[in-house]
């Protein structure tokens, strides 16, 4: 409110309630900006609360001092005499004041919403007008603008004509003065070709630009024009180009010109070809860059090209030639090896590689075109520098005659030859990396390489089957002279000596699969393809297939003659039964020497069995580590190899087998022979003289399980597996018979019969170190047997009641008896058993 209002306010309220009736004023701008109804209504009871608020301040103070003596015993308050009287009056005395002054501001307030109101009505009203005034303005502005618009795509439209205009204007501007340069250019064109095309061989009356030094490229340029020009007349006419002397009678048309143009493009660029040789000499990159800029224009700059990389010292200087043939081949009559040879070859390619690589910068300076003569370089250094190294290195040998073995052989050439591939490919591989252009650096130096590598697998497996005859001929030469040198100590002996020498080495099957290894190498080196690879290593193995098979095979074939050696002898010192003592005595000293001799020979077989097993180990698991894999790439490679692999160790399995049967017989010869000479007639018919009987075996069966228990030491040592196991189950059987055939030959007491069967215990106890089940089952059956001598003979019909099979064997024991006719068995045994 006013401060007016405020003073005439202030003076109404001081006053009493009758002044009510004054106006109380109201002010609208009281309600604007942040109105507080609060502030309002304080600015309206102020003037009359304070009187009011001093009254409550006191009464509250009073209310305040009431003590503990004012507080009756039931917690309520002691009220004063003055107290009471005063509450009977009225609290708030300025109440009718207060309703006055809030009736007037109503009706103030009411006042003041009419007027408000009466100002929306008319404000709105306004607005109303305004409104439908701006929207008639909008409609014409609308109107207006797309009247603008259509006026603008006008222009655009006109401004886009104008410019298509112009710009055709423009072409034809630049056409036209195009078409006027090159008639400029062509009028002067033919000003030159006039100028060639005066008369044959005549350059004397050439302009000045075509003798100008300065201005030589702009003269090749124009050359090469003129050249082309003529050129395409002359073949759209259908004319030939006369020769020099048809010139001189021609008429003057531009065959001439044709003519003296090419003699004197060969002029220029002989001139700028020996401007460039001459700066490069002096090493001006800039001239010769200039140079080679202008040659470009002869045939895309070829025989710039061609001529810089021909003068490269590395291709004209012999001495540079036999510097490489030194380095790499030594000097000459030096016995060259791989290894020197790989050393020569890595540092003449290095050397080769850092001058191409110094050439290289020079191209790049030089040439507008450095990947083109990079290009030729490399190409050049391959086919000339490294391809007369390689003609000197490598000299393909004959199939036919191959070179000796005190030269190196094949394999002297097949190391050579992959020596210089893998370091040709890591040249090539470096000549790359400095930069060679399109050039298929690769494939050209594989092609320095076909001749070789067409006939590689044919030469591969030759040099393998020379080198196993070389290995053969070295050990038959060995055993040769180690045979003669023990010819003192006797033939028998040094025919054992020189066997055992020829023995089938580990080492040896080692050494060739060695071989084999180095030539797969050389094969994976070689074939790029897996399925060539493949089929080269197919080839190689089936070479270490059939010399291993070969060699273990006839080293299996030795020893069995050692076997048939000692055989012969045998025989040859059986003699019959009347000849005198001496001669039995010499004759059983050369039996033992000829049993001594085959015992020998018998684990010398063995032996060869062991490292024969050993050897075809050694070739399957190089088959299976090295081999196999390579193999896959072609179907069915791999089963045909390992059938390959059967077939080739058949043959070895073969002599394995004719050899262990020739072994139980020399076994077996030896034991026939220990019974013949140790077995006495009265170890089964010892004397009934009341004497313990003895039971130790006899000195026959000692002699024998001896004697087998020392031989077989080599047998259980050298096989394996189903091998030991056959081996020692047929051994057995033999031994089982050949014990039944000697002892067809004694008669037995009783007391005999208990020797006996201490006999068949030992060699049963023996025999069970062979487990095989059914040879123990036939020494148990003889154990049974051997009851027939002890039991008496009515206790026969029931010895066997438990096993009929043996009742034939049985019978045949039972006639060895002592008492077989005195106690008339014969008629018994018929009688208990009619059926046998």
């Amino acid at each position: 409110m006013k401060g007016s209002r405020d003073g005439t306010r202030k003076d109404q309220v001081s006053k009493s309630s009758s002044v009510s009736s004054l106006p109380l004023i109201l002010d609208i701008e009281d309600f604007k900006g942040d109105f507080s109804f609060d502030a309002l209504f304080g600015n309206l009871v102020n003037e009359l609360l304070p009187s009011f608020q001093e009254e409550e301040a006191d009464s509250s103070e009073g209310h305040g001092n009431i003590g503990m003596n004012d507080v009756l015993p039931n917690g309520n308050l002691r009220i004063p005499s003055d107290a009471s009287k005063s509450a009977q009056g009225p609290l708030f005395p300025e109440v009718d004041a207060l309703l006055s002054l809030f009736k007037d501001s109503c009706r103030e307030l009411v006042d003041l919403q009419q007027q408000i109101n009466g100002r929306l009505y008319n404000l709105k009203k306004e607005v109303s007008v305004q409104d439908s005034k701006h929207r008639k303005t909008l409609a014409e502005l609308e109107k207006g603008v797309d009247g603008l618009f259509d006026s603008f795509a006008r222009l655009d439209s006109r401004i886009s004509s104008v410019g298509q205009t112009a710009a055709k204007i423009g072409d034809h501007l630049q056409s036209a003065d195009a078409q006027r340069e090159t008639a400029s250019q062509t009028i002067e064109l033919i000003k030159y070709l006039m100028e060639f095309n005066s008369s044959p061989g005549d350059l004397m009356e050439l302009s000045p630009l075509f003798s100008d030094d300065s201005r030589v490229a702009e003269a090749a340029s124009i050359a090469q024009k003129l050249r082309s020009f003529a050129e395409e007349d002359i073949g759209r006419q259908g004319i030939a180009v006369p020769s020099v002397v048809e010139n001189a009678t021609a008429s003057r048309g531009l065959e001439v010109a044709v003519a003296n143009l090419q003699d004197y493009c060969n002029e220029l660029e002989n001139r700028l070809l020996s401007r460039f040789d001459a700066a490069s000499q002096r090493r001006e990159l800039s001239t010769m860059s200039e140079c080679a800029k202008i040659l470009s224009q002869f045939n895309r700059g070829t025989s710039a090209m061609q001529h810089y990389v021909a003068t490269r010292p590395m291709f004209i200087d012999v001495e540079v030639m036999n510097s490489d043939t030194r380095l790499v081949l030594g000097d000459q009559g030096s016995q060259i090896s791989p290894s020197n040879v790989a050393r020569g070859l890595s540092s003449l390619y290095k050397e080769i590689t850092d001058t191409v690589r110094k050439e290289a910068a020079t191209i790049m300076a030089v040439f507008p075109s450095p990947n083109d003569v990079m290009a030729i370089l490399v190409q050049r250094v391959l086919e000339q520098r490294v391809t007369a190294l390689l003609d000197k290195l490598l000299v393909k040998p004959s199939l036919v005659n191959l070179p000796p073995m005190e030269e190196g052989g094949l394999l002297l050439y097949l190391r050579m030859l992959a020596v210089a591939y893998e370091k040709t490919q890591e040249l090539a591989r470096d000549l790359r990396a400095v930069g060679c252009g399109d050039l298929d650096v690769e494939g050209l130096t594989e092609s320095l390489f076909l001749a070789h590598k067409d006939e590689y697998p044919e030469h591969e497996q030759a040099s393998l089957r020379q080198l196993y005859q070389a290995k053969m001929e070295e050990m038959r030469a060995e055993s040769q002279q180690l045979s003669e040198s023990s010819g003192t100590i006797g033939r028998s002996r040094g025919a054992s000596v020189a066997s055992s020498h020829q023995q089938i080495s580990v080492t040896v099957v080692t050494e060739f699969v060695r071989w084999n290894e180095e030539a797969i190498s050389r094969c994976t080196l070689f074939s790029s393809q897996p399925t060539t690879l493949a089929t080269n290593v197919k080839a190689v193995f089936t070479c270490l297939l059939d010399q291993v098979s070969q060699y273990i095979t006839e080293g299996l074939e030795r020893a069995r003659d050692s076997l048939n050696e000692a055989a012969v002898l045998r025989e040859r010192f059986m003699l019959g039964t009347s000849v005198s003592r001496r001669v039995a005595a010499a004759a059983a000293s050369a039996a033992e020497a000829a049993a001594a001799a085959g015992e020998s020979s018998f684990r010398s077989f063995m032996v060869a069995v062991q490292r024969c097993a050993s050897s075809v180990a050694i070739v399957q698991q190089y088959f299976a580590n090295s081999i196999s894999r390579l193999l896959l790439p072609v179907d069915g490679a791999h089963a045909s190899s390992c059938e390959e692999m059967a077939t080739a160790m058949s043959s070895a399995e073969t002599a394995a087998y004719k050899g262990l049967q020739k072994c139980i017989e020399t076994v077996m010869a030896e034991v026939e022979r220990l019974l013949s000479a140790e077995q006495k007639a009265t170890d089964y018919r010892l004397p009934d003289d009341g004497i313990a009987p003895d039971h130790r075996p006899t000195n026959a069966c000692t002699r024998v399980v001896a004697y087998l228990s020392r031989v077989l030491e080599a047998a259980f040592t050298a096989l394996e597996g189903l091998n030991k196991q056959a081996f020692l189950t047929e051994l057995g059987n033999h031994l089982h018979k050949g014990l039944l055939n000697h002892w067809q030959k004694f008669t037995f007491n009783p007391s005999g019969g208990l020797r006996l069967k201490r006999d068949i215990t030992e060699y049963g106890e023996f025999v069970r170190s062979f487990n095989a089940p059914t040879v123990d089952e036939k020494f148990e059956l003889l154990g049974i047997m051997a009851n027939v001598f002890i039991v008496a003979p009515e206790s026969l019909s029931s010895l066997f009641e438990g096993t009929p099979s043996i009742r034939k064997d049985a019978q045949r024991f039972i006639q060895l008896r002592e008492d077989y006719k005195t106690a008339k068995l014969a008629s018994r045994l018929s009688s208990l058993w009619p059926s046998s």
